[in-house]
């Protein structure tokens, strides 16, 4: 038995890679065998795992979520494809949050924020310099796209208050607080918990400057609502908003957002 684009197969003792090649995907033009690219034929062999590429070909959608979901445990991706996630807010949290989800093949993403993407914002936010200027809900899709196509996203170029905020998260089974300012993440958990006091909420508190990253947790508030960070590092002069430190709390986030799926999360 092998395995040939995570797929399992007989094979037959007298196999090469290229007969394979030939036989699943002809076009292939990179072999990777046993985890390395190999330029020449040779005989397969019990146990191999072995990927034809094509150089800039998009898979289908069945393809490529075998092949980026082959690490994941047996069941989680049925689940995970299913599921509906708002984050309110593309910045530094939301913009990372939004490509951990994409990567894992979140069913739905939708993202909401009224801003565009500035050139201070490269410095932890998930964009490009050809996206200056572009709305950041524009920008994050694109991005998106060039992950997981297959990803559907929903996009909202909106300032959010306490009206618009049910009509915009009505169909998310989560919503993943990203804003900077405390009046908004307040209004936020509230509109949201008025109108959804079924779903979850996964909020962050303290991520500023380049303190100890061992000192983010998640704590559960209640039964619904999760706050990642360390509940006290605010941004001020001397103690700025950096990558590194914003993208763990946005990685706490998202794998809270998983535990929440598949219902891990107490």
């Amino acid at each position: 038995m092998i395995k040939v684009n995570e797929q399992f197969l007989q094979y037959d003792e007298n196999t090469s890679l290229l007969n394979l090649r030939d036989a699943i995907k002809p076009n292939a033009d990179i072999i990777i065998y046993n985890g390395f690219p190999v330029p020449i034929d040779q005989s397969v062999h019990d146990g191999d795992e072995i990927v034809f590429i094509k150089r800039g070909e998009i898979p289908s959608q069945e393809e490529l979520e075998t092949l980026m979901v082959s690490r994941h445990s047996p069941g989680v991706h049925e689940r995970v494809k299913k599921s509906v996630v708002g984050i309110a807010g593309q910045g530094g949290l939301g913009s990372a949050v939004a490509i951990a989800l994409a990567r894992l093949g979140i069913g739905t993403l939708v993202l909401a924020d009224f801003d565009i993407v500035e050139p201070s914002n490269l410095n932890r936010q998930q964009y490009f310099v050809h996206q200056i200027g572009q709305t950041k809900v524009q920008a994050i899709e694109e991005n998106i796209r060039m992950i997981n196509p297959y990803v559907h996203t929903e996009i909202h170029h909106i300032k959010l208050d306490e009206k618009n905020v049910p009509q915009v998260f009505k169909d998310v089974d989560i919503l993943v607080e990203a804003f900077d300012r405390p009046e908004m993440k307040g209004m936020l958990v509230n509109s949201f918990f008025e109108h959804f006091p079924d779903r979850y909420m996964v909020c962050a508190s303290g991520l500023a400057g380049y303190g100890d990253a061992n000192l983010i947790q998640s704590q559960v508030f209640g039964e619904r609502l999760y706050i990642v960070g360390d509940r006290h590092s605010a941004a001020s002069p001397g103690q700025g908003l950096m990558s590194p430190r914003v993208g763990v709390v946005a990685h706490h986030q998202a794998n809270k957002v998983l535990q929440i799926i598949l219902g891990e999360n107490q």
